[in-house]
């Protein structure tokens, strides 16, 4: 380990500790890619209803941390951040983003997971084609 000088103490004190992979932290809500189960695009965040393939990563990682994008819209983000209230899942805000992001919501663990395919394709097509999704407490109570 090489030793610190007097300017590595200034640096740090000035820019604070060093990082690594910092845009890749900022992409992904202050968390690494490693560490992400799952990632919804803001447009994704954005659309009517839920993703059911978030809820099924929240039903089966209770240890996953929810980060959602704080500058989406409350009525964007409600139905997620509810959905992660019912399986016990912390869901975390992060507004205080340096650079933009084109990242709406993660579901990440405290470790590296490595997972391959992190993001959920959007489909094109007509609406036949389209995965049906209804709000997270429909599926919940059956109700239509």
């Amino acid at each position: 380990m090489a030793k610190k000088d007097v300017n590595d103490y200034i640096e740090q004190g000035i820019y604070g500790p060093k990082e690594t992979n910092p845009e890749e932290k900022r992409r992904f809500l202050g968390t690494y890619r490693e560490r992400v189960l799952l990632a919804l695009t803001k447009k994704q965040v954005m659309e009517k209803g839920t993703y059911p393939e978030v809820e099924k990563v929240l039903q089966n990682h209770a240890d996953t941390v929810m980060i959602v994008n704080g500058k989406l819209g409350y009525t964007a983000l409600s139905p997620y951040t509810k959905m992660a209230a019912h399986y016990g899942v912390h869901a975390k805000r992060v507004t205080n983003m340096d650079k933009k992001t084109d990242i709406g919501l993660v579901l990440a663990k405290e470790y590296a997971v490595n997972k391959e395919i992190i993001f959920i394709e959007e489909q094109n097509g007509n609406q036949d084609e389209k995965k049906e999704k209804k709000p997270w407490w429909k599926k919940i109570f059956s109700l239509n």
